[in-house]
């Protein structure tokens, strides 16, 4: 029998706490169209089920909102953000999009299996690390950048991933966000445009020096 197969939990509960939230998410939808809330509960059964779903908590998301057991796998099996097999306390997805590749994605990649010793897809044998490989993210102009848990690391460098891998390793709090002082999606370095305001003397915004107050 594999490792996953013991892993494997004969029943899932939500619960109590959690009835209470999915009952407030059901709410928002009309009557008949519960369905419209398996995205949310399959996030939440994940969450509670430490970060991977398994088949009963599958067919415990399909009993709440009245679905298909299948109709919920479709779901589940669409969305590389489900899990379908148990991963390590740490998950840590590695963008390597265009955008991210363009600026190194390889050597956070590198970096990743030289620290934790697995590949893509791997969790390590004392179960603290999964490594992933995924798609955008959502951070391009602060690529190369990854995700652990639900915090972004971005303007990643390998010395950058190395540090944060052994912060998590240690049971520290890596900083999250840029890596290199960035505020937000500013450009490195400092501003070019917008960096100044002009106002009168009653605090409202002037015209641009040469040009009237009026439209064109």
């Amino acid at each position: 029998m594999s490792a996953d197969a013991e892993a494997e939990p004969k029943v899932f509960a939500f619960t109590e706490e959690n009835r209470a939230v999915i009952a407030r998410i059901v709410a928002k939808y009309p009557p008949g169209r519960q369905a419209s809330a398996v995205i949310p509960l399959l996030d939440m059964a994940q969450r509670q089920n430490g970060g991977w779903l398994p088949q009963a908590a599958i067919e415990a998301v399909a009993t709440e909102l009245e679905m298909p057991v299948i109709r919920v796998w479709e779901v589940a099996t669409f969305y590389t953000m489900f899990n379908l097999r148990p991963i390590g306390r740490n998950h840590v997805q590695v963008c390597t999009n265009l955008p991210c590749w363009l600026r190194g994605s390889d050597e956070v990649v590198a970096t990743c299996r030289k620290e934790l010793g697995v590949d893509l897809g791997d969790t390590t044998e004392d179960g603290a690390f999964t490594l992933s490989e995924v798609e955008c993210l959502g951070a391009c102009v602060n690529a190369p950048m990854m995700q652990v848990g639900d915090d972004y690391y971005e303007d990643l460098t390998p010395e950058a991933v190395a540090t944060i891998l052994q912060d998590l390793r240690d049971g520290r709090q890596p900083k999250t966000g840029s890596q290199i002082g960035r505020r937000s999606s500013e450009p490195v370095g400092e501003l070019t445009t917008l960096t100044t305001l002009a106002t009168g003397g009653d605090g409202k915004r002037k015209a641009p020096s040469g040009k009237g107050g009026g439209g064109r």
